[in-house]
């Protein structure tokens, strides 16, 4: 049951107004269904946008300003050109304009063929004298398809403790998993969950979907013993005794049923790091480090600058003393100035994470990873967290993303995470995203981007207002696209696009079209068109990175055996009778099976001929992926141990632990780094695979 339609829908002249502005009316729920956004939601949206729509009057002066706009200008802010091709919007220019390109390699040029990659600056003049100039951005025309097909695996990284962590895994274990799957496993690539900045103050929001920053990673992650400084404090007793504490932790959660904590962990490793930031660098690190803060420039400084304030007034900028909440005004400047000391380690963090992070880049690469560490990229910002606040003027105040109501939730829902302001990006030539990019590629050899889709159209929910009084907003997706390709070339990266449930028609194909890979889950992969049964192999898509489960998603165990449907009915989720949802997801597996076992890929383990067991099964999913076309194969690593919990459990927030529990197998007992190495069962998995599902 979807919401009902609002009853006040957008005049002829409002809807005019908003479409002019990427702003959506409607929206699809169903193919077969159209609603209409609210007034009041359009409104607000459009306010949001900085466009008065209040009133009749003000919504025909927008509307007749709008078209002015439009009718006079002659370039929009930014140009999209394509490597052969020249840029499309340069064909409604006059006969006889003169054109200057101002290249950021530093040529001077008077068309617009051929141009390097890059963003450039384009300058046009009309006979009649008129001129413009606007961003020219020039990306190749689609990334490269990835040469061969590649398995790796798939992992929150907290969730992997090794024997050396400090109570949750940190970047010195996925350096070690990185070398251990490379070499031993045969491995192409290791994803990762976001390792974004969070935001600080406990307790932490333990979603790493909802960073304080995107940019910047956090250190929270960082091998406190891999930094050179360690070896050098003026305090080792004081150290080892933090190293103690954090034996503890560990033990805690390996053996004693512990949640991973990740507020404990960082109050020691902080503890760590300040003992560590009174450790003079030596000159060449002096150098690294000051090479580092001249490339990140003023991001990193506001980065930082936010973190010391945050000490100081608290996580939510909103809250702070007026002066200090634009991060430009004279007020901010005397407080970094005051707090330079905490600015500096701020700073050094990012550059210690920073190096971390390349490391675990290198050491898949050196173990023959042909792609490496595959990065997250988490759809937005928390609304109190730094990015919102140093780039204020690109994020749409009083908004938040979210989705609209649909025939799985008539609610729909409310992110709380602000968008960018589409008309503030194209302004600025996409600086934001392509600054974000460019740090992620930094250590990535691929970037998932969650929601991908948000390259097209985000859900705008107004602040106060429940999801179902909001509205699409339109981006230009070719610019987005553009930026994304010309960054991810540059890196010599991949990029993997979250593309699962309701997709706009047309999204998959355009991404398709660049290189941009997608992402098919096995049990979403049915003939949707048709009778609705499992689709075989031969009707997958080549471009994508298949799996059996993601970690919004139930453990293929669980899916399996039908034990999600009890952890849901545990915790009073279902939304029908529990013996309706266990003949449902029974019936679903056994379709399953039926089609695994018709295809011939149930085997039995360890030599014997028994196919009924769940580690058979679990195999037989993973030949059944290596039978589509898919280029990348992704194995979640909890599955090679049986492990039955999800990462994740939607709709639910103190009523499970998610994102704080390790890895376990199938008896629930915590598994480590080292007993993952030694695991006869993940081995066997991994050989499939390696085997090519044979």
């Amino acid at each position: 049951m979807t919401a009902p339609r609002p009853a006040d829908p957008p005049s002829e002249d409002l809807s005019r107004l908003a479409v002019l502005h990427g702003v959506a009316t409607s929206y699809s729920p169903s193919p077969d269904r159209s609603v209409a956004a609210s007034a009041t939601a359009v409104t607000l949206t459009l306010a949001a946008l900085g466009v008065d729509a209040s009133t009749p009057g003000a919504v025909g002066a927008a509307l007749a300003a709008r078209e002015r706009e439009l009718g006079e200008r002659l370039l929009p802010p930014t140009v999209v050109g394509w490597s052969g091709s020249p840029p499309a919007a340069l064909a409604a220019l006059p006969e006889g304009t003169r054109l200057r390109i101002d290249t950021e390699q530093g040529e001077s040029r008077a068309e617009a063929d051929a141009l390097p990659s890059g963003v450039h600056r384009l300058t046009a003049t009309t006979p009649d004298g008129r001129t413009a100039t606007a961003h020219l951005i020039a990306a190749p025309p689609r990334l490269p398809t990835p040469a061969g097909r590649t398995h790796g695996l798939l992992v929150q990284l907290y969730s992997l403790l090794s024997r050396r962590s400090w109570g949750m895994g940190d970047l010195g274990d996925l350096a070690e998993l990185a070398g251990w799957a490379g070499r031993s496993l045969g491995a192409g690539f290791v994803q990762v969950n976001p390792l974004h900045a969070a935001v600080p103050g406990a307790p932490t929001d333990p979603s790493p979907y909802r960073p304080s920053s995107r940019r910047f990673p956090d250190p929270v992650h960082l091998r406190v013993e891999d930094v050179p400084e360690a070896a050098y404090v003026e305090d080792p007793e004081r150290l080892r005794a933090l190293l103690e504490r954090a034996a503890q932790l560990r033990e805690a959660v390996l053996h004693k049923g512990a949640l991973i904590d990740r507020d404990a962990v960082w109050e020691l490793k902080r503890e760590a790091l300040e003992l560590l930031g009174e450790v003079p660098l030596g000159p060449g690190r002096r150098a690294a480090y000051c090479d580092f803060l001249a490339e990140q420039g003023q991001a990193l400084e506001d980065h930082a600058t936010w973190c010391a304030l945050a000490e100081v007034h608290g996580s939510d900028w909103h809250r702070w003393p007026t002066g200090l909440r634009d991060p430009r005004s004279p007020e901010t400047t005397r407080a970094r100035n005051g707090l330079m000391d905490r600015v500096d380690f701020w700073s050094r963090l990012a550059w210690l994470t920073d190096t971390q992070l390349t490391a675990a880049q290198r050491a898949g690469l050196e173990a023959g990873m042909p792609v490496g560490i595959v990065h997250d990229l988490a759809v937005g910002v928390h609304p109190g967290g730094a990015d919102a606040w140093a780039q204020q003027e690109h994020f749409a105040a009083g908004m938040s993303v979210g989705a609209p109501p649909d025939a799985f939730n008539a609610r729909g829902q409310d992110w709380g995470l602000p968008p960018w302001r589409p008309d503030r990006l194209a302004e600025s030539g996409y600086a934001p995203f392509r600054e974000l990019l460019r740090a992620l590629f930094r250590y990535a050899g691929a970037l998932r981007i969650d929601h991908v889709m948000g390259l097209f159209r985000l859900w705008w929910v107004p602040q106060g207002h429940p999801p179902t009084e909001g509205t699409y907003v339109r981006y230009d997706a070719e610019a987005m696209l553009a930026v994304l390709v010309l960054e991810a070339s540059r890196a010599g990266a991949l990029v993997i696009g979250e593309d699962l449930g309701t997709v706009e028609p047309g999204v998959r194909e355009k991404l398709r079209e660049r290189g941009v890979l997608g992402t098919s889950v096995l049990w979403f992969e049915r003939d949707w068109d048709g009778d609705g049964r499992p689709l075989p192999p031969d009707g997958w898509r080549a471009d994508c990175l298949a799996t059996a489960t993601t970690h919004d998603l139930p453990s293929t165990a669980a899916r399996l055996t039908g034990e999600h449907v009890e952890l849901r009915d545990s915790l009073g989720l279902l939304t029908r009778p529990l013996e309706e949802e266990r003949a449902e997801a029974a019936a679903d597996a056994g379709e399953w099976l039926s089609l695994l076992s018709r295809l011939g890929l149930l085997h039995g383990t360890g030599g014997g001929g028994d196919t009924s067991s769940e580690e058979a099964q679990i195999q037989a999913v993973h030949r059944f992926l290596l039978r589509t076309p898919a280029r990348m194969v992704g194995v979640w690593l909890p599955d090679g141990v049986g492990d039955r919990r999800p990462q994740n459990l939607p709709g639910t927030w103190d009523q499970y632990p998610n994102w704080r529990l390790p890895i376990a197998d199938a008896q629930g007992r915590p598994v480590t780094l080292e007993d993952l190495a030694a695991s006869p069962r993940l081995h066997a998995l991994m050989e499939v695979l390696r085997e090519g599902g044979t």
